[in-house]
């Protein structure tokens, strides 16, 4: 590296970290773009038009894609309709490819996640994975599983999410194409031993001393005893202890319907087809009594929302193919034939009974419920077959459906497929409300900003671009630097008496860590007051916001940062993934990259030492054809060498574009500076973008070996825009 570039960097570094954590007031920077208007939903209830989805599959499983209006029957609560709308909708070109996924060339680096926007992804998938009921036994399996899911099945155009019941709205983590960030949260699922989930799938049988112990008989035990047999109400009688069971199996599997109605409500604002794919080790909907809980309640509001959401709900039996006769586990000294029997049948019956929500899910909003299997990944690649195709059919609605008594009764909706031979899924009903009626009004400031924070995706009311980046202050030790880029144009700026105007805003952030728990916030209001050339350049430029969030252990993290002009109630939301290395085990790392870059003079040579207009500082990462890219980054704990106490270290550059690598840098001999502190070693480089260039959203990638530590690989990137 050149001199100049090791001031490059070192300047670079001394700006974003030249805060100790406070929040400054916005400053003026950059340009920003329009984000992309959403498309309809699929499924649709209004007045004037219900319309649902379905597959249709033959007996082999295989999607029928040649089906006519004339080939279906739609009924609504055994009435039949006219169907007045239809369609198929066909993503088997995109949705599936006609070779299995292909595992990355080198796994050790590597490839740079595809930035898909959501109304171009291929597939749309949330895997919620039910911990509060997963048993030690099953928790294992889902991680290997999953692991297994991501790596050979999850493709560069398909948008997923990993989400743990147990962890609140922190685990609700974006979704993306990035798979160390899905990696990340497969990591974080663990057993929780307060859920309802066991050591395994089943409590080991034993035998109850306190109901009907030969040294404590209840009265009907005595009669039983008396009589040579048992009665139904001493067998039926629950202890206090089973009834504890049952309370807190009840209100754990409300709060895995409560983290699903939280996913399926951040879908909702997503155009087209979604699927949820729940990993559990079972939804019981009846207790031992067989009488109703309050989990049939939960679940029919779930499905109605996830049928107006468009999203279909699959299920998987993480136990796989159980053991429902006698274990090692099993304690059945001292018990009869007929109380063993009685225990056995017992765990067969909660085992079918913990299936029932699973396969209700499953059927009412047109999904599959893959049961019996003991490889979670090939179920849900099932999963990911089914995401072909499907009919849309539309009817116009009778008044009755939507009048003062319609709005209280569930509509139920029957299609069938005249063809024979074939297998028709669809969703199951709804309730006799509009979508506009069923949609939730947020009036007040906290609402609108929690709604955009809490939401998978990204809103673009407000336009953001969202820099941050992991370095490791000498005196504040790992810091996470963020650069929030507000476009000041989509602003609204009201002139005042004065001459001057103002501009009112709200800036909620959150950083939570692996577990969903917050680490640091920050919820302001500013008003803003400017005219002249400053109000011009506000607009023109934007506003920088920055963030220090001081890191006390490594792990993955998120930033989620809502801004809200409080004028017109537009909101914009940004996310960010960083993962923090721990530096203590002195193993090679790479700070984030820091991007910055100038335009040439027009008609000068270019050259390094050339003057050079329009500066483009690191928040904005957007650059025009032509100009010239500078980034800077560091290096963490090098292998040494032990005669000369030097580093030895090779680099290398990577720009990609829709995943594909467009440039392919050479591999460079790492040259230190002078007063070099051989524990962060600052590292710099430019690239010159070609006049020519396309548009369009860029990933540079940088990768360094030590050719000390085993031939050690560490890599980082950032994405950057082209725009004219």
């Amino acid at each position: 590296m050149s001199g100049r570039f090791l001031i490059l960097i070192t300047v670079l570094c001394a700006v974003l970290l030249s805060a100790s954590g406070q929040q400054p007031a916005p400053s003026a920077s950059g340009q920003a773009t329009q984000m992309p208007a959403e498309e309809d939903a699929v499924v649709r209830v209004t007045t004037n038009l219900v319309q649902v989805d379905a597959v249709v599959t033959d007996k082999n499983g295989q999607p029928v894609t040649d089906l006519t209006a004339e080939d279906f029957e739609l009924l609504e609560d055994g009435r039949p309709q006219k169907i007045t709308n239809f369609a198929y909708i066909d993503f088997g070109s995109r949705a599936t490819d006609p070779t299995p996924m292909r595992r990355e060339a080198n796994p050790v680096i590597p490839m740079p996640p595809r930035r898909v926007e959501p109304g171009r992804a291929r597939r749309i998938i949330a895997v919620v994975v039910d911990d509060l009921s997963l048993s030690f036994e099953s928790t294992a399996f889902v991680r290997d599983g999953l692991r297994k899911f991501v790596r050979d099945a999850v493709g560069p155009e398909d948008l997923v999410a990993i989400v743990r019941t147990s962890a609140g709205v922190g685990a609700l983590q974006q979704f993306t194409t990035d798979k160390r960030q899905l990696y990340a949260a497969i990591e974080r699922i663990r057993w929780y031993p307060l859920g309802r989930g066991g050591i395994s799938a089943f409590a080991p049988i034993r035998r109850d001393l306190l109901r009907n112990g030969p040294n404590n008989p209840s009265d009907d035990a005595r009669s039983a005893q008396t009589n040579g047999a048992a009665t139904e109400s001493s067998l039926a009688r629950p202890s206090s202890e089973q009834a504890l069971d049952e309370f807190r199996e009840e209100i754990f599997t409300v709060g895995t319907l409560g983290a699903l109605n939280f996913v399926i409500r951040g879908l909702r604002e997503l155009p087209g087809r979604k699927a949820v794919v729940l990993v559990s080790d079972g939804v019981p909907i009846f207790n031992r009594s067989g009488e109703s809980t309050r989990v049939l309640d939960a679940l029919r509001r779930l499905i109605d929302l996830a049928n107006r959401a468009s999203v279909v709900i699959y299920t998987v039996d993480a136990r796989g193919l159980p053991t429902l006769g006698l274990t090692a586990a099993d304690e059945v000294g001292g018990m009869g034939p007929e109380e063993i029997e009685r225990s056995l049948s017992d765990r067969r019956l909660s085992y079918f009974e913990s299936q029932n929500g699973l396969n209700y899910l499953a059927q009412q909003t047109g999904g599959l419920f893959i049961r019996n299997t003991n490889d979670i990944a090939k179920g849900i690649h099932r999963v990911l077959e089914d995401q072909r195709g499907y009919y849309l059919l539309g009817y116009r609605p009778d008044e009755s459906t939507f009048d003062q008594a319609g709005r209280r009764r569930y509509h139920r909706i029957v299609v069938k497929v005249r063809r024979t031979g074939l297998r028709v899924r669809s969703r199951t009903g709804f309730y006799g409300v509009t979508d506009e009626e069923a949609r939730p009004v947020r009036r007040t400031r906290s609402e609108q900003l929690m709604a955009a924070l809490t939401s998978p995706f990204a809103s673009g009311g407000v336009d953001l671009r969202l820099t941050s980046i992991f370095l490791a202050d000498p005196k504040f030790g790992p810091v996470m630097r963020s650069l929030l880029l507000i476009n000041g144009g989509e602003l609204t700026w009201k002139l005042e008496a004065d001459g001057w105007s103002k501009s009112v805003m709200d800036i909620w952030a959150i950083t939570f860590d692996a577990d969903g728990k917050p680490v640091s916030e920050t919820n302001r209001t500013y008003t803003m007051r400017a005219r002249g050339e400053l109000l011009e350049t506000l607009r023109k430029n934007g506003l920088i916001y920055t963030m220090n969030v001081p890191v006390k252990k490594p792990g993955a993290y998120q930033l989620r940062v809502a801004v809200r002009d409080a004028a017109s109630e537009r909101i914009g939301s940004a996310n960010r993934f960083i993962e923090v290395p721990d530096l203590k085990q002195r193993r090679l790392a790479l700070s984030g990259i820091i991007l910055a870059g100038s335009l040439p003079k027009e008609g000068e040579q270019k050259s390094e030492g050339e003057a050079t207009v329009a500066t483009i500082g690191p928040a904005v990462r957007r650059f025009p054809p032509g100009a010239l890219v500078d980034y800077g980054f560091i290096i963490y704990n090098p292998k040494l060498d032990g005669k000369t106490g030097r580093p030895q270290l090779r680099t290398q550059v990577r720009l990609y574009r829709d995943g594909q690598p467009l440039f392919v840098g050479k591999l460079n001999d790492f040259e230190l500076g002078p007063n070099t502190n051989m524990r962060a070693l600052q590292a710099a480089g430019r690239l010159r973008l070609s006049k020519e260039i396309a548009p369009g959203e860029y990933v540079l990638q940088i990768i360094v070996t030590d050719l000390l530590d085993k031939q050690r690989i560490a890599t980082q990137w950032t994405d950057f825009e082209i725009v004219k």
